[in-house]
């Protein structure tokens, strides 16, 4: 059986160490490179379950990388960074990350986000395997088995987060979602001080599938719904 591969790109040699001794004793097998170029050629080379991504990286940045990585494979990103503002961990959202941590960091909570996202991960390969129908409405057809959109015959490229957040709420055309339920959901995580991501996310998204169109729904105070 294949081990679980987890790539780690991060020029500082002592973090990127320290990260691997944690997740060996996980079990997972580590690719370590230093720079951007050298994560994209290990993404197009190994069969990569998880990337953990610097963003001040040689070459190429986290940012330049995760959007090469986005343009053709959907494992979760989670950015490792020096780089703390809310501005740059929500940039690093939108970029299409699934997960920000900030350096210093705890190897141990960063441990336990990877085992969460592969988690996820893993079940949404799992619902993607069923029979799923595309949904479609008001000109969106959404296909859960390739994981595209298209509005009106056009391809909409979406990270995996708005992605799954879209699905979400179409699949379940007039309830009512909150931010904590669709975080949940989505990330599958426990909520805490997640309603500006799942803001963020919601906002790129309504931005991606045009100003004008109305089918994500704002309900104040409450969450947001599918209008189709």
């Amino acid at each position: 059986m294949r081990r679980t591969t987890i790539l780690i790109a991060d020029d500082e040699v002592e973090i990127a160490d320290l990260i691997a001794l944690h997740l060996e004793k996980e079990g997972y097998h580590l690719i370590k490179v230093s720079d951007g170029k050298e994560a994209i050629q290990s993404v197009q080379s190994y069969p990569i379950d998880l990337a953990i991504l610097d963003i001040m990286m040689p070459k190429l940045d986290g940012y330049e990388v995760t959007r090469q990585i986005r343009e053709r494979y959907h494992m979760p990103i989670i950015f490792l960074s020096a780089k703390s503002s809310d501005l740059d961990k929500i940039t690093g959202l939108v970029m299409g990350a699934d997960d920000y941590m900030t350096k210093p960091f705890n190897p141990m909570e960063l441990v336990a986000r990877v085992n969460a996202q592969l988690r996820r991960s893993k079940q949404l390969n799992q619902s993607a395997a069923g029979n799923k129908s595309a949904l479609e409405a008001g000109g969106l057809t959404i296909d859960p088995d390739q994981r595209t959109v298209t509005l009106y015959g056009k391809p909409i490229e979406l990270t995996p987060k708005e992605f799954d957040i879209l699905y979400l709420l179409a699949s379940h055309a007039k309830k009512v979602f909150s931010a904590e339920h669709i975080f949940q959901q989505v990330w599958g995580e426990a909520y805490y001080e997640s309603g500006n991501t799942v803001m963020v996310h919601i906002r790129t998204l309504r931005k991606k599938l045009g100003d004008d169109n109305k089918l994500i729904k704002t309900v104040w105070g409450v969450g947001y719904t599918f209008n189709g």
